[in-house]
């Protein structure tokens, strides 16, 4: 009995050493007058780094949405399951999550996320403690994160669009709502020819708003295909057979326009990376941190980073 009991604190004291391990800094960035605080975790130097890029909204280094029900923590989840596996992981809050940043935002373009992960991506090139640093973008990440690859070792895709944006929005619109789906595209073309849309649809407010438009506009002259094949990085490119927002074609797609990239479809994750079994429970992800991160996708990443 005595001798279980031993084994069982041992166990126990193991565990807690593992957990004690981890080291967490949080870490202020700058580009220019926008504000980035964010978070890393590690357990030991000369380990590689991971840098997360996040998809479109207003994200904070959690996973969560601020304003919004959106509570998954993904990214809390990834951040803890790397570091299991003496990976450290960085991610910030997006500029747009972080109200200090509110008076800055006006005519905010997508290559303005790009300098903000170049910003990152600066300072950890100057710390000496980490091996390597792997760029990992998620959804509208994955376009952003491409565009920032060139001072790092490597670049990891997970959920990223096939091609431009307004064709994504259009496939989304016209399978719900084929009238809609012709309205956006009027929009879209209006924004394409004259830069702005004067009289946008009220059904499209969300999307064309004049605030969201010069963001749109600098958004849809990037083609993922494209800008893929100039990356130089080993590439991987990431994709769950659950996932609403961006389907397998587009990981096709991506692979077909970099055909040197290691594709991996991961059954049953969805777009905010939870292993679903239900379909039901897809959406219902997104709103709860109950649910489990897929394993595979870890396993997928910690495999890649590590080679």
């Amino acid at each position: 009995m005595n001798r279980v009991f031993l084994y069982f604190l041992i166990y126990i004291l193991g565990v807690t050493m593992a957990i004690a391990q981890v080291k967490s800094e949080n870490i202020i960035l700058q580009n220019g007058q926008i504000e980035l605080p964010g978070t890393l975790t590690h357990t030991s130097e000369k380990q590689p780094l991971l840098i997360w890029v996040h998809g479109s909204g207003n994200i904070d280094r959690n996973g969560n949405q601020l304003g919004t029900p959106v509570k998954a923590s993904y990214i809390k989840q990834f951040r803890d399951a790397v570091n299991k596996e003496n990976i450290a992981f960085f991610s910030f809050d997006k500029r747009t999550s972080n109200k200090k940043n509110s008076a800055f935002l006006k005519n905010t373009k997508i290559t303005d996320f790009v300098l903000d992960v170049q910003e990152v991506v600066k300072h950890f090139k100057k710390d000496k403690r980490f091996s390597k640093i792997v760029l990992i973008g998620h959804s509208q990440g994955s376009l952003i994160a491409m565009l920032a690859s060139k001072n790092v070792d490597k670049y990891i895709s997970i959920a990223g669009a096939g091609e431009t944006i307004d064709k994504t929005i259009l496939k989304q619109l016209n399978a719900k709502n084929p009238t809609l789906g012709k309205a956006a595209k009027q929009q879209f073309d209006t924004l394409k020819i004259k830069g702005k849309i004067e009289t946008v649809n009220p059904f499209l407010i969300s999307i064309f708003a004049k605030p969201n438009q010069p963001f749109l506009l600098s958004w849809m002259q990037l083609n993922p295909t494209k800008e893929i094949k100039k990356v130089k990085k080993p590439t991987l490119i990431i994709q769950g057979t659950k996932d609403l927002q961006v389907k397998i074609e587009d990981a096709k797609a991506l692979n077909e326009a970099k055909p040197n990239a290691k594709l991996v479809l991961i059954e049953n994750m969805n777009h905010v990376l939870k292993q679903i079994t239900k379909n039901e429970d897809n959406l219902t992800s997104y709103y709860s941190n109950t649910f489990s991160i897929s394993e595979k996708l870890i396993e997928v990443v910690v495999k890649f980073v590590k080679q």
